[in-house]
């Protein structure tokens, strides 16, 4: 019986080292899906309002083949503005589907959240990422650009008919007397929709917008002042009941008003605010002799923020814009005067280094100076 045991037991550990050994099968492996080709219905969307609730687009892709049910795809559609590779994306997450159509209302609402313009057309490219649900194997479309425009739509709060607008309160160097000081308590108009100005506040204190100076009818206001953070910014309404809260601390802010979002905006104003203006340069009349000839070559300030002057100019000069005539000490300029097109406008700074480049044929130009904005405009008259 003893050897027999010395024969079974050699056999069944040679056995079991050959089941040990026996090599796994390979796990089982999808096969990679294929890259979709996109296509759009249209090109160029330029809707009206009223086509706000109409599909304006199709997007159509081609499948991709993964290797499962085709119900459970998954595709991304990404859109952005053409040349940001789609750094600042809206996605819609789709199963299966591989079409999708926008309404009028769908787009505007995605251009006008980019801060687009309404009537201007921008470049939009789309593109589609198709992979399994678990996001493996992603495959990318090709891009297509379609040119969109945004509609306008009706502002949230509804801007003054006069085109003005004026700040009162115990924030204001004016205090409550109404009419208000002008032109350094009057708002920029910057569009149809949106107000912005510089003005010296007293910390701690309040205000009102007002639509037509000195009457009392009607106001832009809050519903409730008590609100965190409201001296920063927020909502404001129409003859809502609660005055403006303001900053906490005295200083110069931009206060920024946007009716057809309803906000605004207060921030520390970090530019210098001059109380004259002064242009100065071999582009104009009066030459590099400093100080200049006045009234010729002295701004008219029209609000709170906006200087202008309008003048001859000899083409292909230069010139600087003073705060203080006879002063060499301080000046506004440019950064770069060779950026394409700045002669007839762009940004402008305190003692920044380059002259600004006038235009290039003579003539009589207009010039406006916002220092809400930081921008300068030249327009031939």
């Amino acid at each position: 019986m003893k050897s027999i045991y010395k024969i079974i037991f050699p056999l069944l550990f040679i056995a079991g080292f050959y089941v040990a050994c026996d090599k796994a099968e390979p796990l089982s492996m999808y096969k990679s899906g294929t890259q979709p080709t996109l296509s759009s219905s249209t090109n160029t969307i330029a809707p009206a309002p009223s086509d706000s609730s109409n599909s304006v687009v199709t997007f159509s892709w081609t499948d991709s083949h993964f290797a499962t049910d085709s119900a459970s795809v998954k595709y991304i559609v990404e859109m952005d503005s053409s040349g940001r590779n789609f750094s600042k994306e809206t996605t819609w997450v789709l199963s299966g589907q591989r079409s999708i159509s926008f309404t009028a209302k769908q787009l505007n609402t995605v251009l006008l959240g980019y801060g687009f313009s309404f009537g201007v057309s921008y470049s939009m490219d789309v593109r589609i990422t198709a992979s399994y649900a678990n996001n493996n194997d992603q495959k990318i479309s090709n891009v297509v650009t379609v040119q969109m425009t945004p509609y306008k739509v009706p502002p949230k709060v509804q801007p003054p008919t006069s085109g003005k607008l004026f700040l009162v309160g115990s924030a204001t160097q004016g205090g409550w007397a109404n009419p208000v000081p002008v032109p350094t308590q009057e708002f920029s108009q910057i569009d149809s929709v949106t107000y912005a100005g510089v003005f010296d506040i007293t910390g701690g204190n309040q205000y009102l917008f007002l639509p037509v100076n000195g009457d009392w009818g009607h106001k832009y206001s809050v519903a409730d002042n008590t609100i965190t953070g409201l001296a920063n910014g927020g909502d404001f309404g129409y003859d809502l009941k609660d005055n403006f809260p303001g900053p906490a601390n005295t200083g110069k802010y931009v206060i920024w008003v946007d009716f057809q979002a309803g906000k605004f905006t207060v921030t520390p104003f970090t530019g210098n605010l001059p109380d004259s203006l002064y242009m100065v340069g071999d582009a104009t009349a009066g030459g590099w002799a400093n100080p200049v000839p006045v009234p010729s070559q002295q701004f008219t300030r029209d609000n709170s923020s906006l200087w202008e002057l309008t003048l001859p100019l000899t083409g292909g000069k230069q010139y600087l814009f003073l705060p203080k005539n006879g002063d060499w000490t301080h000046k506004y300029a440019v950064q770069d005067n060779t950026i394409p097109g700045l002669a007839n406008g762009g940004t402008f700074g305190y003692d920044y280094p380059k002259n600004f480049p006038g235009p290039s044929a003579d003539g009589t130009y207009k010039i406006e100076v916002n220092f809400a904005t930081s921008l300068f405009k030249v327009t031939k008259q």
